[in-house]
Parts: C-alpha cells; sequence; structure tokens
C-alpha cells in the first residue's frame, strides 16, 4: 500500500515500497518555482537521503507540464521597485537544489510530463535517467528574458549535445520535442504519455532492486571524468572499486553469478 503524504502546497510525496515519488504540485503556475516550493523540494530531498528504506527517487511535474522553470512574478521587482538579485537567488536556491540532485544518495528518475523550460529544463537533466511523454517539450528559454542557462545549463548542454547544438539551443531558445531530445542524448527515452508514469516506476522499481552503492558511485564517476585526465580517473575507479568490492552488494553479486540465481542487493555499506 503506498504511503501518500503532502510535502506542502507545492510538493507532493509518495513512498512505495522502496521508491519515492516526488511531484511538483503548481499546476496553475506550470510548476514555477517560488521559494516556498524551493523550500519543500530541498526538504524532500533530504528526507530521501535520510530514509533508509527508499533505494530510488522519481522527479515529476503535477498537470499539464514538469516546471516553466522560475516564477518571474517571484522575482521581478522587491519591495520599493528595487531589482531583484538574480545571483542571490541562484546562490541561494537553484545552486544548492541542483547539488542535492547529483548528490543524492539514490538513483534518481525524472518524468518529464510536458514543458520544462529554463531553470526547469534544467533540473530535469540532472536526474540520472529521464523519460519524457512524446507530448513533452524542453526550452532553454532564458535568453528570451535576457539571460543565459543557470541551474547548471551552461555545463549539462555541451556534455549531452555538443557545443554546436549546445550554443543554437541555448541562444534560439526553440522546443526540442521529447523524440528530438532521445535522437540526440539529451534524455534517455519518449514514451507515450498514457505510459510515462508506469514506466517511469518500472525503471524506479528496477533501480531499487539493484546495487544502489555502485550506480551513485557510477554517478559520481561520470562527473568526476569531466575534468579528470586519464591518469586521475584511473585512481578514481581503483579508489570506487577499492571501496565497491568491500560491500555487501558486491559479494551478493558474486554469489548470485556463481549459484546461478538473481542477486538481492540491500544497497548499504555494511552488513
Amino acid at each position: 500500500m503506498a504511503e501518500t503524504k503532502s510535502g506542502g502546497p507545492s510538493v507532493l510525496i509518495e513512498k512505495n515500497g522502496a521508491v519515492t515519488l516526488v511531484t511538483l504540485n503548481r499546476p496553475e503556475r506550470i510548476n514555477a518555482f517560488n521559494v516556498e516550493m524551493h523550500d519543500r523540494l530541498a526538504a524532500a530531498l533530504d528526507d530521501i537521503n535520510g530514509d533508509e528504506a527508499c533505494r530510488a527517487v522519481i522527479i515529476t511535474g503535477a498537470g499539464r507540464g514538469f516546471s516553466a522553470g522560475q516564477d518571474l512574478g517571484d522575482r521581478t521587482v522587491a519591495p520599493g521597485g528595487v531589482a531583484i538579485d538574480l545571483g542571490q537567488t541562484i546562490g541561494d536556491y537553484y545552486n544548492p537544489l541542483v547539488r542535492r540532485l547529483r548528490a543524492l544518495s539514490v538513483p534518481s528518475v525524472c518524468a518529464v510530463n510536458g514543458v520544462a523550460a529554463g531553470a526547469g529544463a534544467s533540473i530535469a537533466l540532472h536526474c540520472d535517467i529521464v523519460l519524457a511523454a512524446r507530448s513533452a517539450r524542453f526550452i532553454m528559454a532564458f535568453s528570451k528574458i535576457g539571460l543565459i542557462p543557470d541551474s547548471g545549463g551552461t555545463w549539462l548542454l555541451p556534455r549531452l549535445l555538443g557545443e554546436a547544438r549546445a550554443r543554437a539551443v541555448a541562444m534560439l531558445a526553440e522546443p526540442i520535442g521529447a523524440e528530438q531530445a532521445e535522437a540526440w542524448g539529451l534524455i534517455w527515452k519518449a514514451h507515450d504519455d498514457d505510459l510515462l508514469m508506469d514506466e517511469a516506476r518500472a525503471l524506479a522499481a528496477r533501480l531499487a532492486a539493484e546495487p544502489t552503492l555502485a550506480h551513485v558511485a557510477l554517478r559520481a564517476a561520470l562527473t568526476a571524468a569531466a575534468q579528470n585526465s586519464l591518469d586521475q580517473q584511473l585512481e578514481h575507479e581503483r579508489e570506487t572499486q577499492q571501496r565497491l568490492g568491500f560491500s555487501p552488494d558486491y559479494a551478493e553479486g558474486v554469489a548470485a553469478f556463481t549459484e546461478k540465481r538473481a542477486p538481492r542487493f540491500t544497497g548499504r555499506e555494511s552488513s
């Protein structure tokens, strides 16, 4: 039986066995971020990191879109007509959110159910595996309001698309359909709209049964590879394999292989 609770009006949390579903829940604003939603989402991710029963997380949006990015009505002018310091907004909210996503203790699946624009697109793409409904659109809309991609957007785009496409996607702010996003390697797979959440739940359940420590270590290794030399990456791999080699999951994986049975991973550092 799924346990459902509200993390507040802007974020919903559903725990179903080893999988936690986090839903951005401001559908009237296409789940655009305000301070409250940042706070609720940060608390949800911190809770996931502290929940030993959780082995995978799905992040999606309520209503007709994943997220329109920043709620511009919440970040245009301060009282007295003073311009908002966007650098402070990013430093206080978006950068910590990106770091939380990339440091999650479990694998993450993003189910993009509609438009993902601006920071909403960046946040979706920071998840480990991204699925999208065929009707979904990714829009790096920053140039339309005189900005550059943030929330790690300038870091993600050239790594996922290459520099030529990254420049065009960011400068032109043209929508990228889900099937095009899959073909370009921006996301993992596009699915029919009515199958998206079933596919996301099945994928998360699969990840939840797999070696969590290894998946999280893989995320860290791939991130490190972006700036490491070959020698540095070889050392990173050596250190990671050393740590994982002492884990119960490695012992279980070898035993299951030898005994020709399905492994029973726990995702824990020690038994």
